[in-house]
């Protein structure tokens, strides 16, 4: 995914408002979280079955040009694939139509970032320690999380009050008018939001 550059004059900031959901809302947004993890454990999954085929073929010494094809972790390869198998995988295809899009590409753009930081990191492209192949995500201790780059995503009038998409109308903890009146004044435009949650379980 490319990364977003602002017209001249322009800012990018960052807001962080803390949400204050009824309960269904609040299930709404951990059902979201949790395919988000669940997208990215695929991904890790589907590229990492590649490496490990390749390392049977060879011990049994098949030559390189007759192992299995590598698979990309390209972030519109993994949506063509995951798009391809979700209708009938029976991890999601009872369930996947209850959440955004924008869930399951939160997981898949995760896992293609972190096959990305480790291949440059093996490389010595990549500054810092070394990072290992990027590992499955614990349902237990996971960061519940989920981005909305697309869709309706907007503070409602009243300041107190946001819209994100499937989720609906979720309240806020505190007043965000100020915010709201930026947007009405055309100095302000929400590019994406992102949802953190804590490991509590929904009520």
């Amino acid at each position: 995914m490319k990364k977003f550059k602002p017209q001249p004059g322009f800012n990018v900031l960052a807001h962080k408002l803390a949400l204050d959901p009824n309960a269904t809302a609040n299930r709404h947004l951990h059902s979201h979280a949790g395919a988000a993890r669940s997208a990215y454990n695929w991904a890790v999954a589907y590229v990492t079955a590649v490496w490990w085929q390749r390392k049977a073929e060879q011990s049994y010494g098949i030559c390189e040009d007759e192992l299995t094809q590598w698979r990309s972790w390209s972030l519109p390869s993994l949506r063509k694939a995951f798009n391809e198998d979700k209708r009938t995988n029976p991890r999601f295809a009872g369930w996947w139509e209850e959440n955004s899009k924008e869930a399951y590409n939160t997981g898949l753009a995760g896992a293609s970032a972190a096959f990305e930081n480790y291949a440059k990191s093996k490389s010595g492209k990549r500054k810092g320690p070394r990072m290992g192949i990027p590992r499955f995500k614990s349902k237990r201790t996971a960061r519940l999380t989920c981005r909305f780059t697309t869709g309706t995503i907007r503070i409602e009038p009243d300041g107190r009050h946001i819209t994100l998409p499937r989720i609906g109308t979720v309240r806020l903890h505190e007043d965000a008018s100020h915010l709201r009146a930026l947007a009405d004044a055309g100095n302000m435009r929400i590019l994406s939001a992102t949802a953190r949650l804590s490991l509590d379980p929904p009520i």
